[in-house]
């Protein structure tokens, strides 16, 4: 849709950390005008949704600093450099909660804050669980655990379960479950 589409003329870096970058972009807006668009640039990420053989999720618990909360989560993490999707994914899972998987398929992808990052996230399913060793990172803290998919439902209807790629995640999962998706 070219007459949605935006050129970028110039990009400056405003600031730049450890893992965040944020850039400002002028661009040529449709209608022949200027405007800025500032930005976070990002990696892309992987989530995995872990059932057991009992047709239990394996979740964790999360300390998420920006929120100052802790979160239920699906495992997930960034993709490294070079590194594809799934093989993140199966890194994730071991990372985080010492589980390694024989199946995995991919669900979808999603773009969670398309209003000032261009991160995507792709979300697997993860089958045939058999215990590993848990090495997370030196800065995680997790407490991993197993819920049925109706209680993690209740959660999230109950405002418990808020983080999005989670809660996105979750109705996914019902759709395979029934069968429709």
């Amino acid at each position: 849709m070219k007459k949605l589409t935006e050129k970028k003329l110039t990009s400056d870096v405003v600031y730049q950390g450890s893992f965040l970058r944020v850039l400002r972009d002028e661009v040529e807006l449709p209608n022949g005008k200027k405007g800025t668009r500032e930005y976070i640039p990002h990696p892309g990420a992987s989530m995995v949704i872990p059932v057991t053989d009992e047709g239990r999720l394996v979740m964790l618990r999360q300390y998420r600093y920006a929120v100052q909360k802790v979160f239920i989560e699906f495992p997930a993490g960034k993709i490294d450099a070079g590194e594809e999707p799934l093989k993140t994914a199966q890194r994730e899972l071991a990372e985080e909660t010492g589980l390694v998987a024989s199946h995995f398929e991919h669900l979808t992808t999603i773009h969670p804050v398309i209003g000032y990052s261009n991160e995507f996230i792709e979300i697997y399913l993860a089958k045939g669980l058999k215990q590993a060793e848990a090495h997370p990172d030196e800065e995680e803290f997790v407490d991993v655990f197993e819920i049925s998919f109706p209680e993690a439902m209740a959660l999230m209807k109950k405002g418990e379960i808020t983080d999005v790629k989670t809660m996105v995640g979750l109705f996914w999962y019902q759709q395979v479950l029934k069968e429709t998706w």
